[in-house]
C-alpha cells in the first residue's frame, strides 16, 4: 500500500491504494500559509480515521499543481511516514510519451490521468479532469499524449458570476427540479450545471472530429459526478483514475 497525495489549487486529494483496491479518497483545503507540521497533522489525522498504521504504508508520491507548497507537503509526509516520498516532476519516469511543445509545462496531475488512463482503458482517449480549472487531455490510438484544453472550472464560472452580479447570491452545486428554471436560484442552478454538461459534450465532438475517430471518454475530479450524468455523450466516471496513475508510476520508480 502506498499514500497517493494530488495537490490542487483548491483542494489536495489524498488516498492509500495498492495493486487491489483504494482503501480510501479524502480531500483536504489548499492552505497556502500552513506549516509542515499542520499538514503532517492532516494526514495523520486522515490515516487515523481509517485505522491505517504508518507501517502499513510502503512509500508516497506527490503530484502537485502549487508549487509553493509541494515541499511543505513532501516533508510533512515524510515525518509521518520516515520514509521518502517521490514528487511527480523531472527525472521522475512515467513511460507516458507526450508530444507537447513544452512536455515540461504538463501539469503533474494530467500525467498521472494520462498514466492510468492509457493502461485501463481503450485508446484513444479523451481525460476530462473537473477541478479548479477543467482539463481535458487527449491521447491518441498510438498512445501518445497529444495535447487537450483548458477552462474555467464550475466553481470558478459560478464564483465570477455571482461576484459580478450583485442580485445573485451564492448556490450549491445540485441539479435543480427543471431545465427551464423557474426562479432565480434554479435558474443558477440549471445554468451552471447544463452549460458545463454541456461544453463537455461539445468538447468531445470537436476533439473526435480531430482525431478523425471515436475516443473513450473517462472523467474526474471533485465535480466530475455532478456534471457528468448531465451530458449526453457517453462518459465513463472514475474518481480513483489519478490515484491509479500515482501507484503505477511509483512502482516505475521506487
Amino acid at each position: 500500500m502506498i499514500l497517493a497525495i494530488d495537490v490542487g489549487n483548491t483542494n489536495i486529494v489524498v488516498g492509500c491504494i495498492d495493486d487491489r483496491k483504494t482503501y480510501f479518497i479524502e480531500r483536504l483545503s489548499t492552505n497556502r500559509t500552513k506549516t509542515e507540521l499542520e499538514y503532517a497533522v492532516d494526514l495523520k489525522n486522515v490515516l487515523d480515521i481509517y485505522h491505517i498504521k504508518k507501517t502499513e504504508i510502503e512509500g508516497c508520491i506527490i503530484s502537485s499543481v502549487v508549487p509553493q507548497i509541494t515541499n511543505i507537503v513532501k516533508l510533512a509526509a515524510e515525518k509521518i511516514l520516515k520514509k521518502n516520498a517521490i514528487v511527480l516532476g523531472p527525472g521522475v519516469k512515467t513511460g507516458l510519451n507526450i508530444m507537447m511543445d513544452n512536455p515540461g509545462q504538463l501539469g503533474a496531475d494530467q500525467v498521472a490521468d494520462a498514466v492510468a488512463g492509457i493502461a485501463g482503458y481503450p485508446v484513444p482517449l479523451i481525460l476530462i479532469d473537473m477541478g479548479t480549472a477543467t482539463t481535458a487531455s487527449v491521447v491518441n490510438s498510438k498512445k501518445q499524449y497529444v495535447g487537450g484544453m483548458i477552462l474555467p472550472g464550475v466553481g470558478v464560472s459560478l464564483d465570477a458570476l455571482t461576484a459580478r452580479a450583485s442580485q445573485l447570491s451564492g448556490i450549491s452545486i445540485d441539479a435543480p427540479r427543471h431545465v427551464i428554471g423557474k426562479n432565480t436560484i434554479e435558474c443558477m442552478k440549471s445554468g451552471v450545471l447544463y452549460s458545463n454538461a454541456a461544453a463537455l459534450d461539445g468538447i468531445i465532438d470537436r476533439i473526435e472530429e480531430e482525431l478523425g475517430e471515436k475516443a473513450t471518454v473517462v472523467a474526474t475530479g471533485g465535480l466530475a459526478k455532478k456534471i457528468v450524468p448531465h451530458c449526453k455523450r457517453e462518459i465513463i466516471l472514475d474518481e480513483e483514475l489519478l490515484l491509479r496513475g500515482l501507484l503505477i508510476i511509483y512502482e516505475k520508480n521506487k
